[in-house]
Formats: structure tokens, C-alpha cells, sequence
């Protein structure tokens, strides 16, 4: 017999008028996440979650769809200004910042986080196609 097990409690974020938006954009996806200034997570979205499967979610429509779920999630929960973080080299980054404007969250400052390797790790070998 499987143990019945009691309904999970929704966690409860604070939401103010200021907080922060983190696009991570790889070559295979890219995924939004809106936060309070602490880091807890308003609402995300991303291109899979979108419903775009293989090489269509890393398109800037792909981007441009997942950032509108996410944006009109956080701005009904009240967030109207965010900080945008910015990382990873895929496309539809710039989509997905123009995206989030439009849907009435002010973009306050765009910053570039991509790490950037200081001649660490070896790279992989070359692709053979």
C-alpha cells in the first residue's frame, strides 16, 4: 500500500515593485527566471516549458514566448521594475530583454554575467561532421 501523503504548501514569496530578471541563454534553451531582490523565484519560464521542442527553442520567438509567460506571471503578482542579468552565448537574448519591456516591466540596467574562462579548462576536441 502507498502511503497517502498531505498536499504540499504553496510557498509564499514576497513580491515588491523592484526585483531582478535572470536570462540564462544556452545553445539549446533559454530560461527566465523573475526574483525579489533575496532570490526567491516570482515566477520562469522557458522555451520548453513554451511547448518548442529541438532546435526551435533556441530561437528568439521561442525566447520572445517563454519571457511573455513569465513577464505577465510576475506583473500580476506586482513586479513592475527589474534588474536584467544577462548569461550564457545563445540567441534570442536581446529578444527575450525587449520582450519583458513591452509586457510593463522596466528594464532598469542590463548586465552581462556570461563566465568567461581566464585560459582554464581544455576545450572539447573539435566537432567532425
Amino acid at each position: 500500500m502507498a502511503k497517502s501523503r498531505r498536499p504540499q504548501k504553496k510557498r509564499n514569496v514576497k513580491v515588491e515593485a523592484e526585483g531582478q530578471v535572470h536570462i540564462t541563454s544556452s545553445f539549446n534553451n533559454i530560461i527566465i527566471a523573475f526574483t525579489n531582490k533575496t532570490g526567491q523565484v516570482i515566477s520562469w519560464g522557458s522555451a520548453g516549458k513554451a511547448g518548442f521542442r529541438g532546435s526551435k527553442k533556441n530561437t528568439p520567438y521561442a525566447a520572445q514566448v517563454a519571457s511573455t509567460d513569465a513577464a505577465r506571471t510576475a506583473y500580476d503578482a506586482g513586479l513592475r521594475r527589474g534588474e536584467v542579468f544577462v548569461k550564457g552565448p545563445g540567441g534570442g537574448r536581446e529578444s527575450a530583454i525587449r520582450t519583458i519591456n513591452n509586457n510593463g516591466i522596466e528594464v532598469t540596467v542590463i548586465r552581462d554575467i556570461t563566465p568567461i574562462p581566464h585560459n582554464g579548462c581544455r576545450p572539447p576536441k573539435k566537432r567532425r561532421v
